[in-house]
């Protein structure tokens, strides 16, 4: 059922959004988790009954359904957890925000509708105290108006009363014993409200006490989350050598694949370079007669080639001594050349004289 009625007159205020606990009955300090998720948590203003509250719906499941009194104080311990005690409900709330700036907010509205609260509580004390004085004083008229209206009576009206004396003190007695006796009854309400304050402000201080072991204890458990989240971040950083080891040694694997790859494709060449000398040690023996042919015909080369070697110098011998020759023909040859000119010039001298000697003749 929700606790807030379609018809009703509430209207919301404020909304935000939390993880909504609420502390242990049985041991008043661990907390308790009301809803598996954040869910809205939202003020309430009722115009017709001058109230606030605190109301919280997770599905059809009301978690949270405060009204807010003065007495009530709103206290952060940590910076996106706060929480509040109801006396009414018997219970410490507590919420988690997801941030300090939404904490604040809430904690502001808060105290602001704490106060609006107190402003409204003195407001309708000071109307049953003027109510009160109001029908006081009705009731002091009433006896004087009695008392004047007996005093300034006819006779005939103090015959019939036989007493106004007694009649006007039974009157005031009779009230005084009814101002007695709303007065006992106001005090026992007053005695009833004073000590159920004094227990609300038990609870409260029990709360408060229990609060401030639970924060104690979630100091604690702070530290030891927070060394085993150094101890996890050192293993995280050990884990990440580790993997930046493994990745070195998947590329070394990688070089190691892609050498093993090389050689084995060396070692396929290589197979079939020896398959190829296989097959040529089959033709050795073949080449070895080949080869001994081929050296027997280079010895009978080599022979013919000394002959020719011994033809070759026989020749240039030939050949030196025909240059001789020539040369000595050649000197003899220019000697008679010399010698014929002469001849010549002589045989035209000779001529020359004969022709002059014909001129002559």
């Amino acid at each position: 059922i929700s606790p807030v009625p379609p018809y009703s007159r509430e209207q919301p205020i404020f909304t935000t959004r939390a993880h909504v606990f609420q502390i242990d009955p049985s041991t008043k300090k661990n907390w308790v988790p009301a809803s598996k998720q954040a869910v809205t948590v939202s003020y309430f203003y009722d115009s017709t009954r001058n109230s606030y509250r605190i109301i919280s719906v997770d599905g059809a499941k009301v978690i949270i359904n405060s009204t807010i009194t003065p007495n009530m104080t709103f206290t952060k311990t940590s910076q996106k957890f706060g929480q509040w005690a109801d006396s009414r409900a018997n219970t410490v709330f507590g919420l988690g925000f997801p941030s300090e700036q939404q904490l604040t907010k809430f904690a502001e509205k808060f105290q602001e509708v704490k106060e609006a609260a107190k402003l409204a509580r003195d407001r309708s004390q000071e109307k049953i105290e003027t109510s009160s004085n109001h029908s006081q004083e009705s009731g002091r008229e009433t006896p004087s108006s009695t008392r004047a209206s007996s005093v300034n009576g006819t006779d005939d009206e103090k015959a019939s009363h036989g007493g106004p004396a007694e009649a006007h003190l039974k009157s005031e007695n009779d009230k005084l014993k009814i101002a007695l006796a709303q007065s006992s009854s106001n005090v026992k309400k007053w005695e009833t409200e004073l000590q159920t304050l004094r227990e609300s402000n038990a609870r409260l201080s029990t709360a408060l006490q229990e609060s401030a072991a639970s924060i104690e204890h979630w100091k604690k458990q702070f530290s030891a989350c927070k060394d085993e989240n150094d101890q996890l971040r050192s293993k995280i950083e050990e884990l990440e050598e580790q993997c930046n080891e493994i990745n070195k040694e998947k590329e070394r694997n990688a070089q190691l694949s892609r050498r093993l790859q090389e050689l084995e494709t060396e070692l396929q060449d290589k197979e079939l370079e020896l398959e190829e000398l296989r097959k040529q040690g089959e033709v050795i023996p073949e080449l070895m007669s080949e080869c001994e042919s081929v050296s027997e015909q280079l010895q009978a080369a080599e022979k013919k080639n000394k002959d020719l070697e011994e033809k070759v110098r026989t020749l240039r011998t030939e050949v030196e001594e025909s240059k001789h020759r020539q040369t000595n023909l050649k000197t003899e040859l220019k000697n008679f050349l010399d010698v014929l000119d002469g001849k010549i010039d002589e045989l035209h001298d000779f001529r020359q004289g004969l022709s002059k000697l014909g001129v002559d003749n």
